[in-house]
């Protein structure tokens, strides 16, 4: 009888993609490097967790409920946050956070010969979702650590299906004005899908930042990509959205997967929509904490780009993957940027002043 081997199954694209490799979980990784407790600054999360009314939800949820199937398309929270935008509920799909939509757009308008384009140093999954289904991605380098419009608008081909706009983009946290993104939806003229992902949106306190949204109308081959996790909080519970035109959503729904969305997550999101104050408390923190981050980065002589969202890009004199561990031993997690194209630069979460003041003794102490 012959041995199994699975990998003679697969396609080409899949066979030569690596695994990503989730960290252990906080307690594993709290034996590992002997620290008593763990500040997570590796993912971006909101310090302040969620906003109080989707607390309260979670607290008061029946768990007998689980035993149900959750609403297949997220109908309660489409329509509000169709009232909370101004637009159609059928303009949104809700998804098992963002990455589930990244794939369903791929999924939609790209197959065996398509391309999809961004940059190359910005958010992996659009590439990743593209490489294991067999889709060509072209990366267009940043310029001064921003998407380069001229760039990506020279690489379009006869191929090219969708083009992804991390605005503001993680990890560096540049963003392109309203004026400039207009300009590059005019130019494109209907060519192709044009995904601007706004995870950071409501982080950002720029006047010339757009509203994805705002464009819509005008330019229907747009779609707009938010984000639960972030600002309100909600990564445990994997929820994140889409919004476009009518059509195009309606093409895109085609290869959406119901039901992927548990009715936690669904109702949480509806509690925590409406909560502006929960937005002004965060932003307050993370603009408090950028001033106090970098003014300790200028005082240990360490470069660092620190732009919009809820994050800031440190450059370090060795190796990243190295201070991850060495920052581990003093329980400040770190995300190492090697796997984004930033080989010696880490990226760290703004949160509350005892995990920052955490973070500049441990840098002081490994530099």
């Amino acid at each position: 009888m012959s041995s199994w081997s699975p990998e003679k199954l697969l396609p080409e694209y899949v066979r030569t993609f690596e695994s990503y490799i989730p960290s252990k979980p906080d307690q594993e990784l709290a034996k590992l490097y002997g620290c008593s407790r763990i500040f997570r600054l590796n993912n971006n999360e909101n310090a302040l967790g969620p906003p109080p009314a989707a607390q309260e939800i979670l607290k008061m949820f029946d768990p007998r409920r689980v035993s149900n199937y959750p609403s297949g398309d997220s109908y309660y929270l489409r329509r509000k946050l169709a009232e909370k935008y101004g637009k159609d509920p059928d303009q949104f799909l809700v998804g098992n956070g963002a990455n589930e939509v990244i794939g369903f757009v791929i999924k939609a308008f790209c197959e065996k010969g398509n391309d999809i384009i961004t940059a190359d140093k910005t958010f992996a999954v659009y590439e990743w979702i593209a490489k294991f289904s067999g889709i060509e991605t072209r990366l267009v380098p940043l310029k001064d650590f921003t998407f380069d419009d001229d760039a990506i608008l020279r690489n379009i081909s006869s191929n090219t299906k969708v083009i992804f706009i991390c605005n503001p983009n993680n990890p560096t946290g540049t963003y392109w004005s309203s004026k400039k993104l207009e300009r590059f939806l005019q130019k494109i003229d209907k060519r192709t899908v044009v995904v601007v992902d706004e995870a950071y949106h409501e982080f950002v306190e720029q006047d010339d930042y757009p509203d994805g949204m705002s464009f819509i109308d005008r330019y229907p081959n747009l779609v707009v990509f938010r984000t639960f996790s972030k600002m309100y909080g909600l990564a445990g519970l994997r929820i994140g959205y889409l919004v476009g035109n009518l059509k195009t959503v309606e093409v895109i729904r085609k290869t959406c997967i119901v039901y992927s969305v548990n009715v936690m997550a669904q109702e949480a999101a509806l509690a925590a929509i409406d909560d502006d104050e929960h937005v002004t408390r965060t932003c307050r923190l993370v603009r408090n904490g950028k001033t106090f981050l970098t003014s300790e980065l200028r005082i240990l002589g360490l470069p660092y780009r620190c732009g919009e969202g809820n994050y800031v890009m440190i450059k370090l004199p060795m190796n990243d993957s190295l201070a991850y561990r060495r920052l581990m031993t003093a329980g400040v997690m770190v995300r190492s940027m090697t796997g984004f194209r930033f080989p010696n630069y880490i990226r760290v979460t703004i949160a509350h002043d005892e995990a920052m003041r955490a973070l500049v003794a441990a840098l002081s102490d490994i530099l």
